[in-house]
C-alpha cells in the first residue's frame, strides 16, 4: 500500500475499534452507477487511518481520465496484455463494462488477506458475482444508490469529463445496475455524504467482528479464559 493512499484521520468522525483477535482479511467491495458517489465514499475509507484499508488497484483498458493517476487509481494496460493475465487466470474477476475491460489482480489481494489486511474492492455487480463465487465466506458486498436518477445524471454532467451521448451510455447502464441490489448484503442511498460515509463505518465494525471470522482466536481466548482459577 502506498502512502499516498492513506491520509491523517479525522478526530471528528467515529472510528472503528480495533479486532483484538486474529482474523483473515475481509474483502469489502463497493459497488454503484456512475456517480453515485463510490469514488468519493472509497477515499473517504482509505483516509480514515483507523480503518487500515488497502485498496486493490484494478487494471483497465480504457484512456485514461486527465484527473486519473496511472498506478493510483486503475493501472492503465493495453487489451493485449489484459487478455494475457485474464488468460492465464492471474485476475480474481474480469468485466467489461462501456466497451472497456477492468479486472483485479488475484495475487496482491491474495496476500493481503492472508496477512489479515482489509482489502477495498471498487468493482462492479458482474466482478462482486466472480468474487463471491471464488471467496463468498470473505467478502462483505456494499451497493451504493443514488437519491435519484435526475442527481445522478446531473453529477455526471457536473463531472464535466464525458461525453453527452457517453452520459446517456451511463444512465441507460445505471438503470441496469440499480436493478441487481438483491445481490448485495448491504444496500445505502447516498442523499448525505457524511452519513452515508458513517454508514460504512458501522458496516466495517460490525463484520470485523463477526465472531465467525474470529473463531481461531476467540477459540484461544476462550480456553485461556476457562483455565482460570
Amino acid at each position: 500500500m502506498q502512502a499516498q493512499d492513506r491520509a491523517i484521520e479525522s478526530t471528528e468522525r467515529p472510528q472503528p475499534g480495533d479486532v483484538p483477535f486474529r482474523r483473515r482479511g475481509l474483502m469489502l467491495i463497493l459497488s454503484s452507477p456512475s456517480g453515485a458517489g463510490k469514488t468519493t465514499l472509497t477515499r473517504m475509507l482509505l483516509q480514515t487511518k483507523a480503518l487500515d484499508l488497502t485498496l486493490s488497484i484494478s487494471v483497465t483498458t480504457r484512456t485514461r481520465r486527465s484527473s486519473e493517476v496511472d498506478g493510483i487509481h486503475y493501472s492503465f494496460i493495453t487489451r493485449k496484455q489484459f487478455e494475457v493475465l485474464r488468460d492465464g487466470g492471474e485476475l480474481l474477476e474480469w468485466a467489461e463494462v462501456h466497451g472497456n475491460f477492468y479486472g483485479t489482480p488475484r495475487e496482491p489481494a491474495e496476500l493481503a488477506l492472508a496477512q489479515g489486511r482489509d482489502v477495498l474492492f471498487d468493482i462492479d455487480y458482474q466482478g462482486t458475482q466472480q468474487v463471491k463465487a471464488k471467496v463468498d465466506d470473505n467478502v462483505v458486498t456494499i451497493f451504493i444508490l443514488p437519491p435519484s436518477l435526475k442527481e445522478l445524471k446531473a453529477r455526471l454532467e457536473r463531472r464535466a469529463e464525458d461525453s453527452r451521448e457517453t452520459i446517456e451510455k451511463r444512465l441507460t447502464n445505471a438503470r441496469n445496475e440499480i436493478r441487481r441490489w438483491t445481490l448485495y448484503d448491504y444496500v445505502l442511498v447516498n442523499d448525505d455524504l457524511q452519513r452515508t460515509f458513517e454508514e460504512l463505518l458501522a458496516i466495517v465494525t460490525a463484520e470485523r467482528h463477526r465472531a465467525a471470522r474470529q473463531k481461531e482466536g476467540i477459540g484461544a481466548f476462550v480456553e485461556q479464559l476457562l483455565g482460570e482459577e
